[in-house]
């Protein structure tokens, strides 16, 4: 993909040099749908971002001073329907950097990607991505009742999850203020 600029950040995919800022956050994800991605160490790490870097659907999100990996977003096209998703280091949190990564990937996913409906899958624990989601113009699609279980308790029973789902229509994006 082409790199997309916005005034902190850059947009780009992914580069086998990312492997240890990648390792800092998903050494121990904090969200747990991110749990089957946990890195167990470095030579891990250096295996996922040349993974990754073979993909459009893996986006770096990268301080535009320093070049340094702060994160990951992802959309996965479905025909005119795409799949969108993000992981900051929580290093990074609470400066607006997801916020300003994702309307980026939003507008250029409307715009140049010819996408018609933008979704995403939330956890109903995770307060700071629903809102995101709604800070991005993102409506409640529907709430999936024990859903997905990413992991189990003390005796192996699997602890399932609410999910969330938000979406949007270019449409709607458009007509945003």
């Amino acid at each position: 993909m082409d790199a997309i600029e916005t005034d902190r950040l850059i947009l780009r995919n992914f580069r086998i040099e990312d492997a240890a800022d990648l390792y800092a956050y998903l050494r121990e994800p904090r969200a747990s749908c991110f749990l089957s991605l946990k890195l167990e160490d470095i030579g891990a790490a250096r295996a996922e971002a040349e993974d990754r870097s073979r993909s459009d659907e893996h986006i770096a999100v990268c301080l535009k001073t320093s070049g340094r990996l702060i994160g990951d977003l992802f959309a996965v096209p479905e025909d005119d329907t795409v799949s969108v998703g993000w992981n900051l280091n929580p290093d990074f949190g609470g400066q607006g950097f997801a916020f300003e990564a994702a309307r980026a990937l939003f507008a250029h996913l409307f715009a140049a990607g010819g996408a018609r409906r933008l979704y995403a899958y939330v956890e109903d624990h995770n307060t700071a991505s629903r809102r995101l989601c709604e800070r991005l113009g993102m409506r409640q699609e529907g709430l999936f009742v024990e859903f997905v279980s990413f992991k189990a308790d003390d005796n192996g029973v699997p602890i399932y999850e609410n999910t969330m789902q938000y979406a949007i229509l270019r449409k709607e994006w458009e007509a945003r203020p």
